[in-house]
């Protein structure tokens, strides 16, 4: 087995999979590593090896497979090792323990390329133009790793181009999805008249009356067609493709292209103990107990369960499920860490009762957002959270604050809705439009409508690959989306107005950078001199342009610097108005000495849950600076000795910011 060293990168080894050693003591800040489970081929591989868990600082065998670049990698803190988050990248790998896989030959030794290498244009830089004629491509669909005899004959000419993730930013390949033509719903049967039994056309079935009062007819039997899990091979990256124009806003699932008979993957699958490591997430299923729904209904809500299950591939290393049943009051079935294989969640879901009771979702989310996510039922952290909400026709209690509140605590909500009130029940409609309401995003993406139960098993495709994309799970929490950031401007006679634009172009450019609406990052304002001017608030502007808008017509004060006042101003009048879950940022610029006391204002705001960066130009006192940025000083601190050279930070406070998001606990 080849040796490699702590700093090596993944981009630096051109065999697509490989096993390798790692030394001890690659467990240093200074093996940088990107994303999380799935990393930048930017990263250290040792590094990335103990952030996923599969080695220890003592260093050890570790199998890597290369895969797919990514548009986003997300950072986080794992195993003792600080991932950073990183925008896009054109190669990514996976890290697994040391064991060959059946079959497949592995390398003696590594094939690194050479630092001389130049691009090709044109080709959405994912090819390499090597000395000699040859083009290789760099990401290759179907990676394979190369057998020991044709590593021998493999020419020392061949290269790969790295560059620094801070400056190049390709875009990722995508995969186009192809769907066929959908096929006209069935035509409902006429509604009966209100407290029939929903399920007389079932002999034997449940005769108990909805206790909602309304009913929804059945649309007539029909044949329960099996469905395939949604896996591809390992070692294709081919799963990793987003799933492209399968939906469109205001579209169900059968406006969009899936017809009844699903294009699924049905060659046969190898098994994977761990799971499926390119979905890692915390799964609830909030299912639907109402009695409403019937008895053949609720099994049919089972075998869906079932279905998803075996599609997402359970385990340790891949996604993890729990279920909890709402009626009149929710209940926990199971939790995150009960099972670790698709066949015990099946096993269990089996054996689930059904409760009764009304339908009541939003105490349901309001449930999941307090108890379900936590550390004792097996939330993982660093996997997103995610929510799915069986609804039988429509919610019995309101459902918008209560999705609000779980939205902003990171929770990603997707809702799937069986059947609809006709024109006659819709006055029974509690909360119209609940969907939207409650949705992470109203884009279509996050709800799936079905219209009848017995097309059920249709949605299992769809809903697994949007909660596996975990790109666009955009409720989780990152660095970017979770924080109310609020600016203190200095607008004294000593800045002048050219100088004063320049400081608004570095406010806007900083907030370029952070995911703004209400329920993800926020951006207020606040301008000094003798005295304070709050520009706008939290909740002023919910969309990032906006929030640029209101900063372009920032104008300038101009008179004295007392930036003590300002700091007390803003945490009264400004980081009063912060939402509990959010993480408080304040970045405050001045070019000049302060003429009252700004220690004691700084310590009021930190002990208040502020993280203050001081940013000074110019005349600034660096004594100043160090005592309103929030320990330690070097991380919170910036100095530039001109308004011009402010552009220069705006990646490093950017880089800091998220650095100490993803040192700290997540969700």
């Amino acid at each position: 087995v080849p040796q490699i060293d702590c700093d090596v990168k993944a981009g630096k080894i051109i065999n697509p999979e490989f096993i390798a050693k790692c030394p001890p003591g690659c467990q240093d800040v200074k093996y940088r590593v990107y994303g999380t489970d799935i990393y930048a081929s930017f990263s250290s591989v040792c590094s990335a090896a103990i952030h996923s868990g599969v080695i220890d600082n003592a260093g050890g065998k570790i199998l890597v497979q290369k895969v797919a670049g990514h548009s986003g990698y997300r950072g986080s803190f794992s195993n003792g090792v600080r991932s950073l988050s990183l925008p896009r990248w054109r190669e990514s790998f996976l890290v697994a323990e040391g064991k060959p896989r059946k079959g497949v030959t592995y390398p003696s030794t590594l094939e690194y390329s050479s630092s001389k290498s130049t691009l090709v244009t044109h080709t959405d830089l994912f090819y390499n133009v090597p000395k000699g004629n040859t083009v290789r491509k760099e990401h290759q669909t179907s990676p394979a790793p190369i057998p020991t005899t044709q590593i021998s004959a493999t020419s020392s000419a061949q290269t790969t181009a790295t560059t620094d993730p801070s400056t190049t930013t390709p875009r990722p390949a995508t995969t186009p999805v192809t769907t066929r033509a959908t096929t006209a719903a069935a035509t409902a049967k006429p509604r009966p008249a209100l407290h029939r039994v929903r399920d007389t056309v079932f002999r034997g079935s449940s005769s108990s009356a909805s206790n909602r009062n309304i009913l929804r007819p059945s649309t007539g039997v029909q044949r329960h067609e099996p469905v395939a899990a949604l896996r591809k091979p390992a070692g294709s990256p081919a799963h990793l493709a987003m799933e492209t124009d399968l939906w469109k806003p205001g579209l169900s699932l059968f406006d969009t292209g899936f017809s009844s008979k699903e294009e699924l993957q049905t060659k046969p699958l190898e098994s994977r103990s761990q799971g499926n490591p390119t979905c890692k997430v915390d799964l609830s299923f909030l299912i639907d107990g109402s009695w409403s729904i019937g008895k053949r209904r609720f099994q049919l809500q089972k075998q869906f369960l079932s279905d998803v299950a075996d599609a997402l591939d359970v385990g340790s290393a891949g996604p993890l499920m729990g279920i909890v049943q709402y009626g009149n009051d929710p209940s926990t079935e199971f939790n995150l860490k009960t099972y670790a294989s698709s066949r015990d969640v099946r096993n269990a879901i089996e054996k689930i009762p059904q409760k009764g009771g009304l339908s009541n979702v939003g105490t349901a989310l309001s449930f999941v957002n307090k108890n379900f996510f936590s550390d004792a039922n097996g939330n993982r952290g660093g996997a997103p959270n995610v929510a799915i909400v069986m609804v039988d026709g429509w919610p019995t209690d309101k459902v918008e604050e209560a999705s609000r509140l779980a939205r902003e605590s990171g929770i990603n909500i997707f809702f799937v809705t069986i059947e609809e009130a006709a024109e006659s029940e819709k006055h029974n409609v509690i909360e119209p439009d609940f969907v939207d309401k409650a949705v992470c995003r109203t884009n279509g993406f996050y709800s799936i409508h079905v219209p009848s139960w017995f097309s059920l098993h249709r949605a299992v495709q769809p809903l697994v690959r949007r909660v596996c994309d975990t790109e666009r799970l955009l409720c989780s929490k990152t660095c970017l989306n979770s924080a109310d950031v609020g600016f203190v401007i200095d607008g004294s006679s000593s800045v002048g107005t050219g100088n004063f634009r320049t400081v608004l172009q570095f406010v806007a450019n900083v907030s370029k950078e952070f995911e703004v609406s209400d329920t993800d990052t926020r951006v207020g304002a606040v301008q000094y001199t003798y005295e304070q001017r709050l520009e706008f608030g939290f909740d002023k502007h919910s969309s990032k342009q906006d929030v640029l808008s209101a900063i372009k017509r920032i104008s300038y004060w101009s008179g004295g610097t007392s930036t003590g006042a300002a700091i007390s101003y803003a945490l009264e009048h400004l980081f009063s108005k912060s939402k509990p879950n959010k993480r408080k940022i304040m970045i405050l610029i001045t070019d000049g000495r302060s003429y009252d006391d700004v220690r004691v204002p700084a310590m009021t705001a930190h002990q208040n849950g502020v993280i203050a960066y001081s940013i000074g130009i110019a005349w600034a006192a660096q004594d100043e600076l160090e005592a309103i940025a929030t320990d330690p000083d070097k991380d919170h601190s910036f100095f530039v000795d001109e308004f011009d050279h402010l552009h220069q930070f705006v990646n490093q406070l950017i880089q800091n910011i998220c650095t100490e998001f993803n040192s700290q606990p997540r969700n």
